[in-house]
């Protein structure tokens, strides 16, 4: 009883907040209709009072309300809540629209004055089984009568947490019933007092829910709220009408998002906390501040960073500046320095779009003018190709632009970079410059600069990063605008702690001079010379080669780590070394006569020996299949280059 008592407090809680500061309705378990999960009375309220002309064209037929029931139902099980919501529902010549849109400014009254007429309800104690009729859940929320999130609620002061919610979600929510099909509900949180976790598919123990937290001190959980509980934003900024509408049109999706794909194998993703609030805030500076900013986005491995460049993308291209009527840039360029990202983003990036033909991908200057004068809204481009993008739109003083740049510490590769050096007029130097250094370069001083905004996204900035893009401080220094760090990226579970299991190898060598003389040398430069040419000897690169081949047959695969699915990756200092690597590692894996290979990830070209070579050429099959050859059983190791 007491833990009743307690659960309940939470749920009045929750259901106050919503309904008295975020104008929801509150729900009467009575009117949930258990066999196609909707609340039939702020379903039909919705359509009567917001569409009485199209269901005039439906009320001569016999039973007409159990007819759109019936269809409303048949295209959730087909295409999910979230198309529905989004395309409305078509009988015949009648059409009834189940979300009316929240308005991209202040200027169109109809559209804002629609937006006010959907109905978000809050119903407690829910009950949605079919076979047992006891079975009820805590929270359901609904949008116009379609249930749109469930929510288990638990109080750690009666010993029960968030990981009792998730284990209730696994073994007592039967993802056979109507209201926990999938994409049936966009999403469904588990929440105690200091903790939100969320998932998007119930299915049963193999059921993955994701953090839905702030983070506290860079790591996991949240931070102290003296206004109430750690996990109260949830309620008091996320599930308000204005941001769950938000996220149901620009957030959530359904992936792939062709028809050919069945329902059951998409994957419907639904934003992690940082994802969301990354996007929001840079959204809400850019409409207020307007163009010629940067930002620094400094989200660690495991962030889901490709997902977070995908839905800025697609939103800056439809964001309006404060009282504006049209909007804030003409086009959005994405740089990125990783090919297999390059097709990732162009991919998720058509997913996302509703509208098509806005997406080009520029392969060189022609195209990419050419995608501009076009109108093109979204440009993807590869980091080699960017000089090119500030050559083609010299002309386009009058355009505005963002330019999003994946990785501000990027690769350098062979020909790329001396290439890239001409093109920005720049002699070869001695140490090796950072290509996002040069890329910086390029726009200073061009007319583009001062009709752009730049967004740089990496896991670690360089101090010269967060100079060029960071926000400065009153101590002089530099901040990334956002951060997800990788400290809490490890407590989440996202990456493993490298410096908690490692293994260090000494090197020990003597190199013998060839020359009698004893000259002088910068000695940092020496250094560099001479570890660069040990590390780069092919009795060095055999004798590693062994050890890691060695380790991963006897001490992983062999053992059936990670249930025989588990992969290794090999990251070297440069291309040439990887290349290398690679050819040392291909013969062990042959001599031993594992059934498995290796795969090479590198940009551009590399001519080693007099011989050069291309992902292609190595692997024997285009660089755009890298990502899908990678997970099948045929390949364990993949070998790459740090810079």
């Amino acid at each position: 009883m007491v833990s009743k008592t307690n659960e309940s407090a939470l749920e009045t809680c929750i259901e106050t907040a919503l309904i008295e500061r975020a104008d929801y309705e509150k729900g009467n378990p009575a009117d949930f209709n258990r066999k196609i999960a909707i609340d039939e009375e702020k379903f039909w309220r919705f359509l009567e009072t917001t569409q009485p002309e199209e269901l005039a064209k439906l009320q001569d037929r016999p039973n007409w309300k159990n007819l759109i029931l019936e269809r409303c139902d048949r295209k959730i099980k087909k295409d999910g809540i979230l198309s529905v919501l989004k395309k409305g529902l078509s009988i015949d010549n009648a059409h009834l629209t189940l979300l009316y849109s929240q308005p991209y400014n202040d200027t169109n009254q109809a559209v804002t004055e629609n937006f006010q007429k959907n109905i978000f309800s809050i119903t407690r104690q829910v009950h949605y089984s079919q076979k047992d009729t006891a079975l009820s859940i805590d929270i359901v929320l609904f949008l116009n009568g379609c249930a749109i999130a469930t929510i288990e609620l638990k109080n750690p002061w009666t010993n029960q947490t968030v990981y009792h919610a998730k284990k209730q979600y696994r073994e007592n929510r039967n993802p056979q019933e109507p209201l926990f099909q999938f994409a049936r509900c966009l999403v469904h949180f588990a929440i105690d007092t200091d903790e939100v976790w969320m998932t998007t598919k119930l299915d049963r123990e193999k059921t993955y829910f994701l953090p839905f937290n702030k983070g506290f001190n860079f790591g996991k959980g949240n931070p102290p709220n003296p206004k109430g509980h750690k996990s109260a934003y949830l309620w008091e900024t996320i599930l308000t009408r204005p941001s769950f509408t938000n996220i149901i049109e620009h957030f959530a999706i359904l992936i792939p998002s062709d028809s050919k794909t069945s329902l059951i194998e998409k994957t419907l993703f639904f934003p992690r906390y940082h994802q969301l609030d990354v996007v929001r805030q840079l959204l809400t500076h850019a409409k207020i501040n307007g163009t010629g900013q940067t930002y620094l986005i400094q989200h660690s491995a495991g962030s889901g960073k490709s997902n977070s460049i995908t839905w800025i993308t697609y939103q800056l291209i439809e964001l309006y500046a404060q009282n504006a009527d049209s909007p804030l840039f003409d086009s959005v360029v994405v740089v990125t320095d990783r090919r297999i990202l390059d097709k990732q983003l162009k991919d998720n990036i058509k997913d996302f779009s509703q509208v098509k033909n806005i997406v080009a991908h520029a392969t060189n200057s022609k195209d990419l003018k050419t995608a501009l004068e076009n109108g093109k809204k979204i440009i993807i481009t590869t980091i080699q190709k960017f000089p090119f993008i500030i050559e083609g739109i010299e002309d386009l003083s009058k355009n505005t632009f963002a330019v999003i740049i994946d990785e501000a510490h990027s690769s350098q590769s062979g020909k790329a970079a001396d290439n890239l050096n001409i093109a920005l007029g720049k002699a070869e130097e001695e140490d090796e410059e950072d290509l996002q250094d040069k890329i910086l370069k390029a726009m200073d001083g061009r007319k583009l600069s001062k009709n752009a905004s730049y967004f740089a996204f990496t896991a670690t900035p360089k101090n010269a990063t967060l100079e060029k893009f960071g926000q400065p401080t009153p101590e002089g220094k530099f901040t990334p605008f956002h951060l997800y760090s990788m400290k809490q990226a490890i407590e989440e579970g996202f990456i493993l702690d490298v410096l908690a299991n490692y293994t260090t190898y000494k090197s020990y060598y003597e190199i013998k001079k060839s020359i009698q003389d004893n000259p002088n040398f910068n000695t940092t430069q020496a250094q560099k010379k001479l570890r660069a040419y040990v590390e780069g000897n092919k009795q060095t690169i055999s004798t590693k080669a062994e050890i890691i081949v060695n380790h991963f047959i006897t001490q992983v695969w062999q053992p059936k780590k990670l249930k025989g699915e588990a992969k290794a990756m090999v990251v070297t200092r440069n291309i040439e070394a990887a290349i290398r690597y690679f050819f040392a590692i291909r013969d062990l894996l042959t001599q031993a006569k594992v059934p498995f290979k290796a795969i090479i990830a590198f940009s551009g070209k590399k001519t080693i020996d007099g011989i050069e070579y291309t992902e292609e050429i190595i692997n024997q099959f285009p660089s755009k299949d890298i990502s899908d050859e990678f997970k099948k059983p045929d390949y364990k190791i993949e070998d790459g280059a740090l810079g």
